[in-house]
């Protein structure tokens, strides 16, 4: 399959993985048990895709914003049931899947976390992933609190999902090579049904830990209670030390002090 019949495009963070013993490594990493729907984000030139095929899911599909790969995969990719040509950002899941969804691919760089949002908004129907993404990106996912890396995505990616780090790819196996090392991680839905808080007030007290993560608690977590809210243990740790059941209670105790 030559290289040359896409050209990667640097606006949409577009680096085709060159290597199949890899591409299937990933693809063997993903077990999509109990899942209606295969859905593969960005196949490019079908690196992943040729082996996907090879496992004749029920419902396989992939989405692709680059219109020159569309053309390319239709014409030399067969036995995907659907090629939806659009940004997956801009698509509603449902619209994607035909019910529980494992979702595969690799991941354009300059848009990972929001695709990690997406998918955390759609927590209930998407039970699995295996992506590849920026090395840096896929060490603050798996980290545990209590790292400088700790952050929002590592909070609200743990609370739903057990994640795994598989493996760590070069950077030169890529077309054109990234100038960062890249990651393999797998999140599988893990078994908890409600937090034991109100989950939207959960995010909006993470992210707002997370907008000022070099202070104590205390100081962004204001803008969110009332004035004469009383104390709390939390309120004297940084957002990086508290763990996922730690930000359930802080959060209840936000919602009994607003």
């Amino acid at each position: 399959m030559g290289m040359e019949k896409v050209r990667a495009k640097k606006h949409l963070g577009q680096h085709f993985l060159k290597d199949r013993n890899i591409a299937s490594s990933i693809v063997k990493a993903l077990s999509a048990d109990d899942c209606d729907t295969v859905l593969e984000i960005g196949p490019g030139m079908g690196v992943l895709t040729e082996f996907l095929v090879e496992r004749h899911f029920p419902d396989f599909r992939v989405i692709e914003v680059d219109s020159e790969s569309v053309a390319y995969l239709e014409q030399h990719v067969k036995g995907i049931d659907e090629i939806i040509s659009g940004d997956f950002l801009d698509t509603d899941l449902t619209s994607l899947s035909k019910g529980t969804t494992a979702i595969i691919g690799n991941f354009p760089y300059n848009i990972s976390s929001q695709i990690f949002f997406r998918i955390l908004e759609n927590r209930d129907s998407v039970r699995e992933v295996t992506c590849m993404v920026q090395r840096e990106v896929a060490e603050r996912i798996c980290t545990p609190p209590g790292s400088r890396v700790y952050g929002i995505l590592s909070v609200l990616l743990q609370a739903w999902y057990d994640i795994d780090y598989l493996f760590t790819v070069s950077e030169k196996v890529f077309s054109p090579p990234p100038k960062v090392k890249s990651a393999v991680i797998s999140l599988k839905r893990n078994s908890v049904s409600a937090l034991g808080c109100d989950e939207t007030l959960f995010i909006k007290v993470v992210k707002c830990c997370f907008n000022q993560r070099r202070k104590m608690i205390r100081n962004p977590i204001k803008a969110l209670v009332k004035q004469q809210a009383g104390e709390h243990y939390l309120l004297t740790m940084r957002p990086e030390q508290l763990s996922v059941d730690q930000f359930v209670e802080l959060t209840n105790w936000v919602a009994s002090n607003r």
